[in-house]
């Protein structure tokens, strides 16, 4: 298992590296002044990266401070409008967008684990057939549209919910300014709705396909004729098999949902990351935009290597050298198969 640990920790740090430096070339190397965009309301919208930062010199030196301050945590420059500390901006949206994401990935598995595993119990019933209408409407709704008509309905007409703002989730001062878990949650309710339904309904259809798959394998049958339960094998046979690749793909859509943060932000009127970026790059404000890519490069590289060991505490096999299998797992393996021979099944 320590081998395995090390070498994802080390790809981890080749990857923060290459990213790192294609960022470095993108704005400290690539030039950033263009004719007759200079001037918007007296001010230079195009202001020089080196000047915002205060990186000077040769190419390897200023990469050398460039991640030295990452991994320091210093500061990364100013904006060229606001003239505000990067950081200070940084950290200020960052537990915005992480309320959003986090709530968001809780509410669309709390939605998607329960329908799929009864979809894929009973097939072609009628709540099968219902699930599958709800992916089709979940892939085909947009998160503008469903932003808007739930604040419309649930906001505006009905008053149940707040129709936009945040509430800090650790304020506990003055009660004429909202704060604390309750306001916190209270107010991220339909961001969170809004958001989940991106993945929900592809949760939904990934986790039924997976329970099916894994519902036909020889171990399950196995299992079934020495006497264990239904609920025994679903639990101990089925779930810990079939969630393997819902695993995987969680940790890789955390990362790309940041995408979709930036539509709930911006219907919302929550002052994250994404409403940041979007703010960044109509102003051509090119510090933040830095400083936005640095840190959701280190946030999915954290979220995948959480999801990697997860991964082979789940599925022994993956934590270990492949020396001592056969030849057909080895090659299962290699081929990225999760399930377990019907010859040697994994104990779970």
């Amino acid at each position: 298992m320590l081998p395995y640990v090390v070498k994802r920790l080390a790809w981890a740090v080749v990857v923060f590296v290459a990213v790192t430096f294609s960022t470095y070339i993108l704005f400290f190397v690539i030039p950033t002044n263009r004719p007759g965009n200079s001037n918007v309301q007296g001010r230079d919208i195009t202001a020089s990266v080196t000047q915002a930062t205060g990186i000077h010199g040769p190419v390897w030196k200023e990469y050398g401070t460039f991640l030295r301050r990452i991994v320091t945590g210093q500061s990364l420059g100013h904006s060229t409008t606001s003239r505000e500390d990067v950081n200070t901006m940084l950290r200020r949206a960052a537990p915005i967008t992480a309320s959003v994401l986090l709530g968001g990935a809780v509410f669309w598995m709390l939605v998607s684990i329960p329908i799929g595993l009864l979809s894929a119990l009973r097939p072609r019933s009628l709540l099968d057939r219902v699930a599958m209408l709800f992916v089709l409407i979940g892939i085909s709704v947009h998160p503008i549209w469903l932003g808007l008509i739930l604040v419309y309905v649930f906001g505006y007409k009905l008053g149940l919910t707040p129709v936009g703002g945040y509430c800090d989730f650790f304020y506990a001062g003055s009660s004429e300014v909202c704060g604390g878990p309750r306001q916190w949650a209270f107010h991220l309710v339909l961001p969170w709705i809004t958001f989940g339904m991106l993945f929900a309904a592809l949760y939904v259809r990934m986790i039924r396909a997976s329970v099916v798959e894994t519902l036909h394998h020889d171990y399950v049958t196995t299992a079934r004729a020495k006497g264990a339960s239904e609920w025994r094998v679903l639990r101990g046979h089925v779930l810990k098999n079939a969630f393997l690749p819902v695993i995987t793909m969680l940790g890789m859509d955390l990362g790309v949902a940041f995408g979709g943060s930036v539509f709930v932000e911006s219907v919302f009127g929550l002052p994250g990351i994404g409403r940041l970026a979007v703010r960044s790059l109509q102003r051509q404000d090119l510090p933040p935009i830095m400083g936005i890519i640095v840190m959701v490069t280190i946030a999915i590289l954290v979220l995948n290597l959480i999801v990697d060991l997860l991964y082979a505490w789940l599925d022994p096999r993956v934590g270990h050298s492949p020396r001592g299998l056969d030849e057909e797992e080895r090659a299962q393996l290699s081929a990225g198969r999760t399930e377990p021979s019907a010859a040697k099944p994994v104990r779970v």
